[in-house]
């Protein structure tokens, strides 16, 4: 039987002594409704989105792009050649109805003023902004940034329609992707500068590619840029279209591990028969469930990656190679989680009472500790691959 070390053990020491603490200040009840509303709320956290820039820039084109949809798929805001968006509107996201993407009305009249309309649009109300434009970015777009940052809050200027540009570009014989980009970048950031922006960072974006150019540099900026909350959400709401995004999710869904087998391991101390297997299988499917979805390997989001890349559902699935692949269900988590429980040994349970005493001294909730843990970091990992096998497969078919 193996013996698990702290290397083995699937939980950061940070995240043990985190949960120690936990532990020792509340007692067995207090903590398992501490660690469930804490698990219940993070469903519950809203991010706020306001997307804006002149009209015509593809503000509502990049707002159906960041939800994952197209412009007439059923939910996506109404596009167009002219302005289309009178007054703040909110599209949810399909999956993630705590997320709001904000369409917020042009910019660029000649009457503009940036205090103003920020008060017109609520200001207070988002996280953050994205500053569309087209073409280069212009005073109104300068004015608006400097008002965001002297009301503290944070935005990103997008230069959008690139594919367009490169297709442009492209009917020149010197045609260089890379210098076309770094000369539109430095064109934008340059026209900033001379508008009176010190250090300017230009994303540039395609809405109908989001997968390509710089997606994955300004995910990572808001990743460092926003609340731990609040990052969560956005990781996860993101569209599953690149290999960065695919390791970040994981690494948003890991964060969960320990409070899941915490909560598991609290319940396998109270002695009601039963009760600790059907938490237990409640949690692991409900998290589970959670993996497929923020990945995109449910089945309206594989029925949808069909569509876009001529790829059948039955060759997308011969790619998937977890276990839950074909259905979550009971039978399955038991059998899994028997196997995991094998890790649980005297060795592992005497590892688990220098950080968590109380649960480490009980067997019982030692052992359910570490098989929920272990089992969800496989199953968390393969699900990631799949991910990862399906993504790749769909770019291949593209290009």
């Amino acid at each position: 039987m193996a013996t698990v070390t702290s290397q083995d053990n699937l939980l950061p020491q940070e995240d043990l002594e985190d949960l120690k603490e936990l532990i020792s200040t509340q007692n067995l009840p207090t903590a398992v409704n501490t660690i469930k509303g804490f698990l219940e709320k993070q469903d519950h956290v809203e991010l706020n989105v306001g997307v804006t820039g002149e009209s015509g820039s593809g503000k509502s084109t990049f707002v159906n792009a960041f939800r994952g949809l197209g412009d007439e798929e059923e939910g996506s805001a109404q596009t167009g050649p002219v302005e289309t968006t009178m007054e703040p509107e909110a599209y949810l996201h399909p999956k993630y109805k705590n997320v709001k993407v904000w369409d917020l009305p042009g910019i660029g009249t000649p009457n503009f003023k940036a205090d103003e309309y920020l008060k017109l649009v609520e200001f207070e109300r988002y996280d953050f902004f994205i500053i569309i434009a087209s073409d280069r970015f212009r005073e109104c777009h300068t004015q608006l940034a400097e008002e965001i940052m002297r009301m503290g809050k944070t935005f990103y200027f997008v230069r959008s329609k690139i594919d367009s540009s490169i297709d442009a570009e492209k009917r020149k014989k010197s045609f260089d992707q890379k210098r076309t980009l770094d000369t539109i970048r430095e064109d934008c950031e340059n026209g900033l500068r001379k508008i009176g922006i010190e250090d300017p960072v230009v994303f540039l974006i395609s809405s109908f590619e989001l997968g390509k150019y710089d997606l994955n540099l300004l995910q990572e900026r808001m990743e460092q840029e926003l609340p731990q909350h609040k990052r969560r959400v956005l990781m996860l709401a993101l569209p599953n279209i690149t290999l960065e995004i695919n390791e970040t999710k994981k690494k948003a869904l890991e964060e969960n591990i320990g409070k899941v087998a915490l909560l598991s391991a609290l319940v396998a101390t109270v002695p009601i028969p039963g009760l600790s297997v059907a938490v237990d299988t409640a949690l692991i499917a409900k998290e589970l469930r959670k993996y497929y979805s923020a990945f995109g390997l449910d089945d309206p989001s594989l029925q949808k990656l069909c569509r876009t890349s001529g790829r059948t559902i039955e060759e997308l699935k011969r790619l998937m190679k977890s276990p839950f692949h074909q259905g979550i269900t009971t039978s399955l988590i038991l059998t899994l989680l028997s196997a995991s429980s094998l890790l649980a040994s005297k060795g592992g349970v005497k590892m688990l009472v220098s950080f968590i005493p109380i649960i480490g001294s009980l067997v019982a909730g030692g052992m359910s500790f570490l098989a929920v843990s272990s089992m969800l970091k496989k199953a968390l990992n393969g699900i990631a691959d799949d991910a990862r096998n399906v993504l790749m497969a769909s770019l291949e078919t593209e290009a």
